[in-house]
């Protein structure tokens, strides 16, 4: 496989960009060398940028996250989270998993993530007696963000009410300032065997391109390039959405594989994920 030092090869075969956030714009604490400036030369050059996050919050919070770590919003045209589709589909009720789910959620997670039932989408309750669903945003700071042993308990109490569960962060885990956590998709795994009616919003499910393409203004995906450092979420998501895909090795894959990962790794890798990126870059940088 292909590894680019940077992206200035590949900028103008393409108007739209689907950038991942965690692993590939920022470290979960700050932006990685380089990045303000990629993002200015392809704004520079009339680019369209949005965002693409499994994160399991709200567009509007990510953009106050974004804005403390100092990234400047001109550089960017908009954002997509996991978080914010799932708000999207819970408001209008109109896929059939959530036309039958309920109103009442039991919340799995930290208060932080709580945008995603914002303006009354779903209500709260304190217990899985009480709850409609499972709302599963991924480890608590009680519990921790380490295993998922000790979510096992009330993964159990859930399971023998029968709660489905809405996986608002398919993401298994993420690299946050070089240290490697848990995500919601990590208790989704552990709950399938308990109750496997689980509905998982964001990458590598296709439809969350829809409003991707939508806050680009753009219709020709085969313009679009997505960047990523997850095959099984941000490489194959773009696949199924039929976008190009660069895989860049920085979070998870550079947690993986090393700061100097060879060619022939990286191509079975792929090979064993079922995705094929254009190329790897060594992050995203010009």
């Amino acid at each position: 496989m292909q590894i680019l030092e940077g992206i200035a090869p590949l900028a103008d075969r393409y108007d739209g960009y689907v950038l991942d956030l965690w692993g590939v714009v920022h470290d979960g604490k700050r932006p990685y060398a380089g990045v303000a400036e990629a993002l200015g030369q392809l704004k520079a050059r009339g680019k369209r940028i949005v965002f693409l996050t499994n994160a399991p919050r709200r567009a509007w919070f990510i953009q106050g996250m974004l804005d403390k770590m100092g990234l400047d919003r001109a550089l960017y045209d908009g954002i997509m989270s996991s978080g914010e589709a799932s708000w999207m589909m819970l408001r209008d009720r109109q896929h059939p998993w959530f036309a039958r789910a309920g109103l009442r959620a039991y919340h799995i997670g930290p208060e932080r993530d709580l945008s995603v039932v914002d303006d009354g989408v779903a209500e709260l309750v304190a217990t899985p007696a009480e709850a409609d669903f499972l709302l599963n945003t991924g480890p608590d700071p009680d519990r921790g963000a380490h295993s998922t042993d000790s979510y096992l308990p009330a993964l159990l109490d859930c399971a023998k009410h029968k709660l489905p569960m809405l996986c608002v962060n398919p993401d298994r885990a993420v690299m946050v300032g070089g240290e490697k956590l848990i995500c919601a998709g990590a208790l989704a795994d552990l709950y399938k065997p308990l109750h496997d009616d689980i509905m998982e919003v964001g990458k590598p499910d296709p439809t969350v391109y829809e409003p991707v393409m939508a806050l680009l203004g753009m219709t020709d995906r085969s313009r679009v390039l997505a960047i990523g450092d997850t095959p099984h979420t941000d490489l194959a998501g773009a696949a199924a959405a039929g976008m190009d895909a660069l895989w860049a090795m920085t979070g998870l894959t550079a947690n993986k594989f090393g700061d100097n990962p060879s060619p022939e790794a990286l191509a079975a890798e792929a090979r064993h994920e079922h995705v094929s990126p254009l190329a790897a870059v060594r992050g995203l940088r010009w």
